[in-house]
């Protein structure tokens, strides 16, 4: 349960503490029953709660359907209210033109005012926000003295935690005309304030709260990526402030929509100076023939333009990161072909600065941390935003960092059974089903991007050598049969040339990876059968084989017709007696199985391995041939010993030959002079010299 708990260092523990296998089997036997025990009281909470909350969602539902249905009925009751209210004050205007007039300059602060009332108006507001912001520490640094910067309302508040809802601290809020200021209270001085957080209006949502006792008049804003809840006095207070909050920033986007309209404008190029330099009337005449281009004005007062961050912020809130892409593209494409003017700079600051949030955010998605589950295709919709914004060598490079550890828990969590080679077979299933299904993935999400190939190939090597560490460990390092092991290598082999299905060929990868592992399997087992020959060639005692029964010499027959010794029927005798030694017959069938199973391993960095191991198992017993020959007196037993000899000679050697070509591909010169040098035996096989 405790964030640093290391496993490794925990089972090094047990191992040291423990007094033998028994011990560790009984830890081992209690982790697995806490292991099932915690999964299920993890399964008994996730359905405990079930169906509470599928009726929880469905009242959600409900509720966002009649509050839409609310705020269409209350946005069609302000229209008609406005609408009234505007004629009465229309009929009112007519019968008092002066009335009129005084009403209009009140209403609308953009109406030019007298010099007098406007510095006297001016002057009142920011001697009131001098005032109030003078009670606030720290706040002096981060709002500069701007001429149009004044108070619009203020007051005290009461903050909640959002999971918790448990009250935090009291704070009062200073309200802009272009920004909310917070401050919290300070404990031992009344009316005094320290700053907490400043947030512009321009990112800014206002959400009512639903009042649920004893959690009431209370409202939250909204300001990404972080929200806070805030308690009012009373139900008027908190109705003055979300009307407040809404008519500040109504005005603050007009004002910026003026502001914008007024940049647009075309402002007359300033008069040169008379120059008194006589050569300068002749330019001035060119000039004057050329036409003057007139500098293009970008309109930026459409009000899918204006209202563009504050779309992009909600798209990112609500995870539509299709709808912010498609924004940026229109963004994009509408400013394609205008001139860099400052209002163009300062919106594309703007959204550079969203786009660096949405970046963020799609990468938090295609982080390893994030569930692995639902396979590759559950990265598309993030790795296809992040192209599109032009972030393809990120998205590679997460997408596959995510496969990688999507691939390594799928290895991880295989149950190693009893049986090496069912275990190798969903080891290979996972894994490869994992490569494949990530190749595709890959190749329909960069279909448009070539350069990223070569970053999955590189990644598919990686990915390979995890593998291959996972089977080496569980075949190679558990000392199991070359069989075993040669069947495990095909299987491998087999499912690795799934891959060829999309153009990828990573077989000569297993090759090079496994080629140090099979090596050390080939000469260990080469290790034993020379020592197994060794051991029955000092009790050999050349006698015949009596088999005893019928069905044991057909069985011979069988296996020695599968090693390839199709003539072993001339070595028979009468009743079930067999013209050979059984050291021979032992030795010809130990080393055609090394033999057929070296070959389902081979490839050709184990060409020369695979040779001198089979010369030096041949080796053993022809010179245990030669050596019995030599120094046999009994005339019988000497004949016995060239018979078994000529076997040796021209029957199994002949066939190991033919078998390794056929396996390989090409003659093995090493095996032609070995078979050629035992003519010096038969030519003169009273010679006492050795024949190797």
């Amino acid at each position: 349960e405790s964030g640093g708990f290391a496993a490794g260092e925990y089972v090094k523990q047990l191992s040291q503490q423990s007094d033998g296998d028994r011990d560790l089997q009984e830890h081992r036997q209690r982790i697995q029953a806490l292991s099932e025990e915690t999964a299920q009281s993890l399964k008994r909470n996730v359905y405990q709660n079930y169906r509470q909350f599928i009726e929880t969602a469905r009242e959600i539902s409900y509720l966002e359907s009649e509050m839409y249905q609310l705020s269409h009925i209350l946005t069609e009751q302000k229209g008609i209210m406005e609408a009234v209210t505007q004629a009465l004050l229309l009929q009112a205007d007519r019968d008092d033109p002066a009335l009129g007039a005084r009403r209009a300059a009140a209403a609308d602060p953009f109406l030019p005012l007298s010099a007098k009332d406007a510095a006297a108006n001016e002057e009142g507001r920011q001697r009131t926000l001098t005032t109030l912001l003078e009670k606030v520490e720290g706040c002096r640094d981060l709002l500069p003295e701007s001429p149009g910067k004044y108070l619009v309302y203020n007051g005290d508040l009461v903050e909640y935690d959002a999971d918790h809802m448990a009250q935090i601290q009291r704070v009062h809020a200073f309200l802009m005309n272009d920004c909310l200021l917070v401050a919290t209270a300070l404990p031992n001085r009344r009316g005094a304030y320290r700053y907490d957080a400043l947030y512009p209006l321009d990112g800014l949502a206002v959400v009512n709260v639903k009042d649920n006792p004893p959690m009431k008049d209370m409202f939250k804003l909204l300001m990404f990526p972080e929200s806070r809840i805030f308690q009012a006095e009373n139900a008027k207070i908190k109705k003055e402030w979300l009307e407040v909050l809404e008519e500040t920033k109504r005005n603050r986007a007009l004002s910026e929509k003026r502001r914008l309209e007024q940049e647009a404008l075309p402002r007359p190029a300033p008069t040169p100076p008379e120059s008194t330099n006589p050569f300068d009337e002749d330019e001035d005449e060119e000039e004057e023939d050329e036409p003057s281009a007139e500098e293009e004005v970008v309109d930026l007062s459409l009000e899918w333009i204006q209202e563009l961050p504050e779309d992009l912020d909600v798209c990112i809130a609500q995870r539509d990161f299709e709808g912010a892409v498609d924004l940026l593209d229109k963004l994009n494409e509408y400013l394609a072909d205008k001139p860099v003017s400052q209002p163009v700079k300062e919106l594309r600051a703007k959204v550079d600065e969203r786009v660096r949030q949405l970046t963020d955010v799609l990468v938090f998605e295609l982080s390893p941390d994030r569930s692995l589950r639902g396979g590759p295709r559950a990265t598309r919709r993030a790795v296809s935003q992040l192209i599109r914004l032009g972030q393809s060598t990120k998205a590679c490079e997460l997408f596959l960092k995510n496969r990688a550890a999507a691939v390594q828990t799928a290895i991880r969590q295989l149950r190693i059974e009893g049986a090496t080679l069912l275990y190798i077979h969903k080891l290979c299933h996972v894994f490869f089903t994992s490569l494949l299904e990530t190749a595709r993935e890959f190749e329909t999400d960069f279909a448009s991007n070539n350069g990223c190939y070569s970053a999955f190939v590189v990644w598919a090597r990686s990915s390979m050598r995890m593998f291959v560490d996972a089977f080496s460990k569980q075949v190679f390092d558990s000392k199991e049969s070359l069989s075993t092991a040669a069947e495990c290598v095909k299987v491998a082999k087999e499912h690795c040339k799934q891959l060829s299905e999309i153009g990828l060929d990573l077989t000569f990868i297993i090759h090079a990876l496994l080629v140090k592992d099979i090596k050390g399997a080939l000469q260990s087992y080469k290790d034993i059968i020379i020592e197994a020959t060794k051991h029955r060639n000092s009790e050999e005692m050349w006698r015949k084989m009596n088999l005893m029964t019928p069905e044991a010499l057909g069985k011979l027959r069988e296996e020695m017709r599968s090693c390839g010794v199709g003539n072993f029927d001339q070595y028979t005798g009468d009743d079930c007696w067999v013209n050979l030694s059984y050291t021979v017959v032992a030795f010809t069938k130990q080393t055609m199985a090394f033999l057929e199973e070296a070959l389902k391993l081979y490839f050709p960095e184990l060409h020369m391995v695979l040779l001198e191991s089979l010369v030096e198992i041949i080796l053993v017993a022809v010179q245990h041939v030669d050596y019995s020959l030599r120094c046999e007196q009994d005339p019988e037993k000497k004949a016995f010993i060239r018979q078994n000899a000529s076997f040796l000679y021209e029957t199994v050697l002949p066939v190991v030959e033919k078998r390794f070509e056929e396996g390989v591909g090409k003659p093995a010169k090493q095996l032609q002079d070995l078979r050629n040098a035992s003519r010096l035996m038969r030519v003169n096989p009273e010679s006492t010299t050795s024949v190797v």
